[in-house]
């Protein structure tokens, strides 16, 4: 069977919004809660971190709850168009109370439109193993993923045209102050509203799962109405590895990308756009690597795919530690590191899925953010903590460490691997071991 490119597309623009947004907030709100309503840094980090904390707890509950949910619109729909709607009524509202100045209604509006981002991004995500058999996913993924970093991008052209920079006291780029927000605000309200109704009026929720049903056969029908249940055990072991290995190699990438500019001006003495430009490098090499590293896991299977990205990303931090002076060997290294990243994320929410019953993608989709979230809350803290006592130099060890942790739960890890060549019929729908 052949994987429907185009209804990937459809279904990936969900993630598209989804990604347009968080770069959007990311970027500017932080910026806002500091030099609009003249919060301390420390103070807007901490509203920042409020959304992680809010998805370890909500993205499994809306998960599930879309596993159990069955409506004319269908079952991820619902949750996809209505979180969508709020999203983009308080974005409106947002924007008004930052015009205004008003820190009291910003603040209520930016705690319920992380509730509204939160209700959708599972259901979303979800959407896409709902439709899809199973030796197709990571290849499904990747489209997804390209689809996504393309909203990324669409938000980070729009924050250029439509926001003016000026150069801070210490000589970094920072926004100008005497500038309205509220045009980009209602710009990426409005790419996201456009993405989610192309993708609910394209898409017929309910139509689709009953011709995929027929594509896929009676056996995963009969599985997509089922859910529940206990896992065997050996089957629960490698949830929990590699569950485990999600949160440690986020731990690793996340201490990288969240000190990395920190890092640049202590350790070699330069600017905020230098730094940028690495990150920058990666996420391109992430982007161009996403479908064909999505072909090649379904020739050699995920797990083999995922270890590869983790040594790979590994090696490159190790090297990254002897690099006294910044060079054209950190853009190499860093487009190496997007690669490596991309044949992660590729690979491991499909591993995580394929463990599931189809009546509980959700919920599982929900586990996974929910590991890789909790450690983008506590890595900040825990690599914070490291650098503080023992100086910046101690990052890259501190992401080779975790990065080789992760490697060694996921080794472990016998289910979720897709067999490197499709059987014919029912047999290429077969949860199967390493």
């Amino acid at each position: 069977m052949k994987l429907n490119n185009k209804r990937t597309v459809l279904i990936g623009l969900a993630f598209m919004s989804i990604l347009a947004f968080w770069q959007f907030y990311d970027q500017v709100i932080p910026y806002i809660l500091e030099n609009v309503f003249g919060l301390t840094t420390l103070t807007a980090n901490s509203v920042m971190a409020i959304d992680n904390v809010l998805a370890v707890f909500m993205l499994p509950l809306f998960g599930a709850l879309s596993d159990r949910t069955h409506s004319r619109l269908g079952k991820r729909t619902p949750y996809i168009l209505y979180g969508t709607v709020d999203a983009v009524i308080l974005m409106c509202f947002l924007a008004y109370f930052e015009n205004t100045v008003n820190f009291i209604g910003f603040f209520v509006c930016l705690m319920l439109l992380l509730i509204a981002m939160s209700i959708y991004r599972s259901p979303a995500v979800a959407y896409m193993p709902d439709v899809t058999p199973k030796p197709l996913r990571s290849k499904a993924n990747a489209i997804i993923n390209l689809v996504g970093y393309l909203g990324g991008i669409f938000a980070t052209v729009m924050m250029m045209i439509l926001l003016r920079s000026e150069k801070a006291a210490d000589g970094t780029k920072v926004y100008a102050k005497d500038q309205s927000f509220v045009p980009i605000f209602l710009v990426i309200a409005g790419f996201m509203l456009v993405t989610v109704l192309v993708m609910v009026f394209a898409v017929k929720e309910n139509k689709l799962l009953a011709t995929v049903k027929d594509e896929m056969g009676e056996e995963e029908e009969e599985e997509a109405q089922s859910s529940g249940g206990k896992l065997p055990r050996d089957v629960r072991r490698s949830l929990i590895l590699i569950l485990l290995s999600v949160f440690l190699w986020y731990t690793a990438y996340n201490a990288v990308t969240t000190a990395f500019s920190r890092y640049c001006a202590a350790i070699w003495n330069v600017d905020l756009g230098a730094s940028s430009g690495y990150l920058l490098v990666a996420t391109v090499a992430a982007i161009a690597a996403f479908v064909p590293l999505g072909i090649l896991s379904g020739r050699l299977g995920r797990k083999k795919a995922i270890l590869f990205g983790i040594l790979l990303m590994a090696a490159c931090y190790a090297i990254a530690i002897a690099i006294r002076k910044p060079s054209a060997v950190m853009y190499v290294l860093f487009a190496l590191v997007g690669i490596g990243w991309a044949s992660i994320n590729v690979n491991s929410f499909p591993m995580v899925v394929e463990m599931s019953k189809s009546g509980d993608v959700g919920k599982y989709t929900g586990y996974y953010y929910t590991f890789s979230m909790a450690a983008q809350i506590v890595t900040p803290i825990l690599s914070g903590w490291f650098i503080t006592n023992m100086g910046y130099n101690v990052l890259f060890p501190y992401a080779v460490i975790f990065s080789l942790a992760s490697f060694v739960t996921m080794f472990f890890v016998r289910h979720g691997d897709n067999r490197p060549e499709v059987k014919k019929g029912l047999e290429s729908f077969e949860a199967l071991d390493v």
